[in-house]
């Protein structure tokens, strides 16, 4: 099997940006006195920084596609947007460490999930002994991060 190195760091430096985010939308939350507006306030910038690189890309056109796609292709923004939202809620109240180590077991729950059903046209993945494991773990560490 290979392992697309390039790939791995990239998607190693989105989840520092998760880390790093979150506090920084946290602190914006506390400023503005409203996790929500909060929130919106960083979908706002992302949404005009994405459609800005989009059209900067000559694939405007994709924009009217999308009208053509299933209703479920659009979740995406309603489950980011919840995402956000909890995590400026949720960072001062668990901290940091504890807020991640929750998102990450999330995450890693629902990927077994998708993985196991071939969601959304993904190859199926079976269930394996070192997949709970890894679940077992993070849950660990989310115990583990409140002491």
């Amino acid at each position: 099997m290979q392992f697309p190195l390039l790939t791995a760091i990239f998607v190693t430096l989105a989840g520092v940006c998760i880390a790093v985010q979150a506090p920084i939308n946290a602190a914006l939350g506390r400023e503005v006195q409203s996790p929500l507006a909060a929130a919106a306030i960083s979908f706002g910038i992302g949404f005009v920084l994405l459609t800005l690189g989009t059209l900067a890309m000559g694939q405007g056109r994709a924009f009217l596609r999308a009208v053509s796609a299933d209703w479920w292709m659009w979740t995406g923004g309603v489950l980011g947007a919840f995402y956000v939202w909890t995590m400026v809620w949720s960072l001062p109240r668990l901290g940091t460490l504890t807020a991640l180590c929750a998102l990450a077991l999330g995450q890693i729950i629902a990927a077994i999930l998708l993985d196991r059903i071939g969601a959304f046209g993904l190859p199926v993945r079976d269930l394996s002994i070192p997949r709970l494991l890894a679940a077992l773990m993070v849950g660990g560490g989310l115990i583990l991060s409140r002491f």
